[in-house]
């Protein structure tokens, strides 16, 4: 089974939408210079109001550990996931499970990628990588795809594929790739940050009929 998980969400009607349609898990994104930037105070309430058994991920870029630290004091995150070239030691010491996102284009080497994110006997390792696409300038939320055919199929992490999916691609998407989970943002709005209904059932739905048919 495919699991889902909706990012960019900035209200507590989001999240029961998303919730109520059958997503896993939500994210959060914690860096300003995006259009889907949470406040502190903002994200404790999406917390508060996300029922049990669903994940709360916090998507950071590059952040100081403190910032970090001082989110972890307000906001009782599920997840962690960096987007920026944080590096294993980095993501490791705040003792929550993490994602570690990697920018897709030609000539990237998955596979030593992955090797970074393991862990060793000194900090633990990513739960998953998670691929997205690369656009100079930015880290995600691009709605752009990438060729999932730079994918290898031995990765030792289990994969979380991002970037530009929509319910017209996504069923495509798990079949080439097999992932462990899809992250949507931009392809369920209708306003950055603002999710649409409509569209989030349809991405749904669509990940599940696939998921039948393949099962």
């Amino acid at each position: 089974m495919t699991r889902i998980k909706i990012c960019g969400i900035t209200r507590v009607q989001d999240v029961q939408l998303v919730v109520e349609r059958g997503a896993d898990a939500l994210g959060m994104v914690f860096y300003t210079h995006s259009p889907r930037n949470v406040s502190v105070p903002q994200a404790a309430k999406l917390v508060a109001a996300t029922p049990p058994f669903i994940t709360t991920v916090g998507l950071f870029v590059n952040p100081f550990a403190d910032e970090v630290r001082d989110v972890l004091r307000h906001v009782p995150l599920s997840v962690l996931q960096f987007h920026g070239e944080e590096d294993a030691e980095f993501c490791a010491q705040f003792g929550l499970p993490y994602l570690k996102a990697i920018r897709v284009k030609p000539g990237i080497d998955l596979l030593q990628c992955a090797s970074l994110y393991q862990g060793s006997k000194m900090y633990q390792g990513a739960q998953g990588l998670l691929l997205d696409t690369f656009v100079e300038g930015t880290h995600g939320g691009t709605g752009r795809s990438f060729d999932w055919n730079l994918i290898p199929r031995n990765l030792p992490l289990p994969v979380i594929l991002s970037g530009g999916l929509n319910v017209d691609n996504v069923a495509q998407a798990i079949q080439q790739v097999r992932p462990y989970a899809v992250d949507i943002s931009s392809g369920v709005e209708e306003g950055k940050g603002i999710k649409d209904a409509a569209k989030v059932a349809a991405f749904i739905n669509e990940v599940k009929r696939i998921d039948l048919q393949l099962s």
